[in-house]
């Protein structure tokens, strides 16, 4: 179908919505590191010119793979999980890896910062999504079809380990063990292997001190104020002190330097601190409306490839979401997991943006499937009108 002819269809529920978070980010950003970006960089505004340059990056990426067909993705896959597993391992080589408060998460690449287990997150969507689509006829089999894909995600998990950073690979293999769900595994087989990602899980969360004081502190924080459990308890504060309507915008005081992380991964306490339950409210909403829209188009894509990779984005979404705002509430031990779209740090939205931008590609594919089928439809129905009446046409008339 000739698109010209038709006019460029462009799924703008998403879209808009993702742009109104995104800028409602960009705006929180910079009422949450003002005090930051002038005490430690002598510019109010450093953190939001940074996160306004990678939207504008972003941007660029997600026209791209807007209209970039997400068939061609079979293609690369391999690329996708070599050059994933090289990035992983970078991160390990002195001169190129960069260390943060300890951890080897980011490498340097003409001048930015860039974190490799955000693309992975995206990498193994679309590999997973590529290998279980091509294994429908026999996913029912635990060795031929379920596990062989599963090994590479293992190898990713181990290798973010080694950074490390548990939050972002427990994220990974949860949403690989829900893509092989929707990919039709047999539910003893998800069980099966559920119960050893969760012992896997268990060993690493209390196999450092510092990550079995994050499990201690999330459980008794007012306790530990002091230590572990600072964090939460300022959180707290900072929820209690919004309130309904909030303090008002850039009126946060947990911000100044109470709440550590407050433009990062407890964003939201600021949010909720400065615009209440409704700023909350309109956050929640629009994730919603993201995520709501990503499972129909999931369920409506005829192709299995790209029906699992819209899945496997909005589980990474929602996997997220649900760890970034359960560590902020205290329902969930801290992860460092950054809020979709709000959270500052160009490869965390970058990633989520160019994953938007692949949504809305697949939504394009449906689109287009659906009206080919229409086109079709007619051609059939104008076909049998044709043929009924040619043959009325030709009928002898009895003879009275």
């Amino acid at each position: 179908m000739d698109e010209s002819k038709k006019g460029i269809y462009i799924d703008w529920i998403l879209v808009t919505t993702v742009t109104l978070i995104v800028l409602f980010g960009l705006i929180m950003i910079y009422s949450a590191s003002f005090v930051q970006g002038y005490e430690k960089f002598d510019n109010i505004a450093y953190f939001f010119q940074r996160q306004l340059m990678w939207i504008i990056i972003s941007t660029v990426f997600f026209t791209f793979f807007m209209f970039f067909p997400y068939r061609h993705y079979r293609k690369l896959s391999f690329w996708i999980v070599f050059f994933s597993a090289v990035a992983l391992i970078l991160v390990k080589v002195p001169g190129v890896g960069h260390s943060v408060n300890g951890a080897e998460r980011w490498i340097v690449l003409f001048g930015f910062q860039i974190q490799p287990s955000e693309f992975v997150k995206l990498g193994s969507i679309i590999y997973l999504a590529y290998v279980y689509s091509r294994k429908q006829a026999f996913i029912d089999k635990f060795f031929s079809g379920v596990l062989p894909p599963l090994v590479v995600i293992i190898g990713f998990f181990l290798l973010i380990m080694m950074q490390p950073d548990l939050g972002t690979a427990t994220s990974i293999v949860i949403v690989a063990g829900l893509i092989a769900f929707c990919s039709g595994a047999k539910k003893i087989h998800l069980i099966s292997l559920g119960s050893l990602a969760a012992w896997a899980i268990y060993y690493y969360a209390q196999s450092e001190t510092y990550r079995l004081n994050r499990l201690i502190g999330y459980r008794t924080p007012f306790e530990l104020e002091a230590s572990e459990g600072l964090q939460l308890v300022q959180s707290y504060i900072a929820i209690a002190h919004g309130g309904l309507t909030g303090a008002g915008l850039g009126q946060s005081v947990q911000k100044l330097f109470y709440l550590p992380e407050a433009h990062t991964d407890f964003i939201l306490a600021i949010v909720s601190e400065e615009l209440g339950l409704l700023g909350l409210g309109f956050v929640f909403t629009c994730m919603f409306i993201i995520i709501i829209r990503g499972i129909i188009i999931g369920s409506r894509c005829k192709d299995a490839f790209g029906s699992l990779l819209a899945y496997g984005i909005v589980f990474q979404l929602s996997v997220q979401v649900f760890f970034n705002a359960g560590a902020v509430s205290g329902l969930l031990p801290i992860t460092g997991i950054p809020f979709p779209f709000i959270s500052y740090g160009g490869s965390s939205l970058l990633v989520t943006i160019i994953s938007m931008g692949i949504l809305v590609n697949v939504s394009r594919k449906n689109e287009r499937d659906s009206r080919e089928n229409r086109e079709e439809e007619v051609v059939v129905k104008d076909e049998v009108a044709a043929t009924k009446e040619s043959t009325g046409r030709g009928k002898l008339r009895p003879v009275r």
